[in-house]
């Protein structure tokens, strides 16, 4: 029996349905007292800037599981290939696989054309996975390098964008430490200048955001060396307690000598108490 099939020309332009078809779901789904799932909420400060002759990369090392720290010293600056580097935010697992997956499938890379990769081929390589997996992967990276064109620093989104510019961060931390950026970044910097305004960034990050924290990690990444410090520096030692005074000293006490404080009044008060006589006794459980 033959049928009869009509073929319809595409609508131009995007198409809501699925949008309407996610209100309803989620209607019918709040009926049944249950909720949809939403994105998992992490915690991370990396950044990144270009100087004078190479690319410096920094990160704090807290990992979080929830509300709870799970590790004090993790390592965030992945290794990509001899002259590329990466920090990562977002979801653990995630990170750590797709920085090993790109870096393998690069040395491949580097065997077949025997020369060290380009920068732009790991940028490309990652926002290419990422935008496969639609965001699925909560990768959020900050890739930075330098090759026969000289220096470069990208930041790359978990859905695939990408930019390329003289300074980036990302992460929960990374408003915290654009502030730093934004404020103190001139182009041309010594390297020095700029480890020191990537380790300013980090702690930025560190000290106002509680998914980030402890030790700030770097990178320095210049024509033919890379110098990976970890730990560079402790934003914030136990006990130690810093005033304006002795920030230079770094001698800073939580105790205090006694008159620190000036005492403007003394009052003491007797209190008259009645003693009161008890006795215990004890339950017979038997």
């Amino acid at each position: 029996m033959a049928t009869l099939t009509m073929s319809r020309s595409p609508i131009a332009g995007f198409s809501f349905e699925n949008c309407r078809r996610n209100v309803l779901l989620e209607g019918e789904v709040s009926k049944l007292g249950c909720s949809l799932p939403a994105a998992r909420k992490t915690g991370t400060t990396i950044c990144g800037v270009v100087f004078k002759d190479g690319v410096v990369l920094g990160a704090d090392t807290r990992a979080t599981e929830g509300m709870v720290v799970a590790d004090k010293n993790c390592s965030k600056i992945h290794y990509i290939s001899p002259n590329i580097y990466c920090c990562g935010a977002g979801t653990a697992a995630d990170t750590e696989m797709t920085t090993q997956i790109i870096s393998s499938n690069l040395e491949l890379h580097s065997l077949s054309t025997g020369r060290l990769p380009r920068v732009a081929t790991a940028n490309r390589m990652l926002k290419q996975m990422l935008f496969r997996y639609q965001g699925y992967i909560g990768a959020a990276l900050v890739l930075g390098g330098v090759d026969c064109n000289g220096p470069h620093l990208y930041s790359i989104y978990p859905h695939g964008s990408t930019d390329k510019l003289p300074y980036v961060t990302m992460g929960s931390g990374s408003l915290a430490a654009m502030a730093v950026f934004e404020d103190r970044y001139k182009p041309d910097m010594e390297e020095e200048e700029a480890k020191r305004l990537v380790r300013d960034a980090i702690a930025a990050g560190i000290f106002n955001d509680l998914g980030s924290g402890s030790n700030i990690d770097l990178t320095v990444i210049t024509q033919g060396n890379v110098d990976y410090i970890r730990p560079h520096d402790e934003a914030n030692k136990k006990g130690i307690r810093l005033n304006e005074l002795e920030a230079l000293q770094l001698t800073g006490d939580y105790k205090y000598k006694r008159g620190t404080t000036a005492v403007l009044s003394k009052c003491v008060t007797p209190l008259d108490l009645e003693l009161v006589e008890e006795s215990v006794q004890t339950m017979d459980t038997s």
